[in-house]
């Protein structure tokens, strides 16, 4: 399934200063139950956001208006727990088309980078600093710049590189999950293919 592309984003940011935030939070186990990439951002932080009667809780962030945008910005440890791939879906379904944090579960990472959302791990202090400068401005703006890897509180101009693999960087870039690289290069593996020896 192919998504849009991401070259440079600049966004508002959404906080969540929270720390080890497993993927049964960010999408719990009872909705599930779908196969296809849609409609799991109405669940996104279900508990979190709503009363056991379905009103908002008016204290959590998602529900509160002064934040928005693209970014969502985590505390350290985003994404450990089970392996489920819904979370990065409920992710991208809300509209994050980033998520930064300064350190991710693997398998949550990797999650992310299949569907289009980019995992920007900085340090704990430029975390630090996002948050700060997040709650003090909340239109404050972020860059993240794949083509450079790197974040950039553009009110300030302070920045950080972060790191990822070429293959990955290069799907991105391009709005290519695993089988639209495969799709794409169809033409040299059937090359490859023809002068193998039989």
């Amino acid at each position: 399934m192919a998504y849009d592309k991401f070259t440079v984003l600049k966004s508002t940011a959404v906080p969540l200063p929270i720390e080890n935030v497993d993927t049964d939070q960010i999408i719990p186990a009872r909705f599930l139950k779908a196969t296809e990439r849609v409609g799991f951002g109405d669940n996104l932080f279900r508990d979190w956001r709503y009363n056991p009667d379905n009103t908002p809780k008016a204290d959590f962030v998602l529900n509160n208006p002064v934040y928005s945008g693209k970014i969502l910005v985590g505390g350290k440890n985003f994404g450990s727990g089970s392996s489920r791939e819904h979370a990065a879906w409920a992710i991208y379904d809300y509209g994050f088309r980033c998520v930064v944090s300064s350190f991710f579960a693997d398998i949550f990472r990797n999650n992310c980078l299949n569907i289009g959302v980019l995992p920007v791990q900085v340090s704990a202090g430029f975390l630090e600093k996002i948050f700060n400068a997040v709650f003090a401005d909340p239109q404050t703006q972020l860059e993240v710049n794949l083509p450079e890897q790197t974040i950039t509180l553009l009110a300030t101009g302070e920045s950080e590189s972060f790191d990822i693999s070429t293959y990955k960087k290069d799907n991105l870039s391009n709005g290519f999950d695993d089988i639209d690289y495969l799709q794409n290069i169809k033409g040299e593996i059937q090359e490859f293919a023809s002068k193998l020896p039989f």
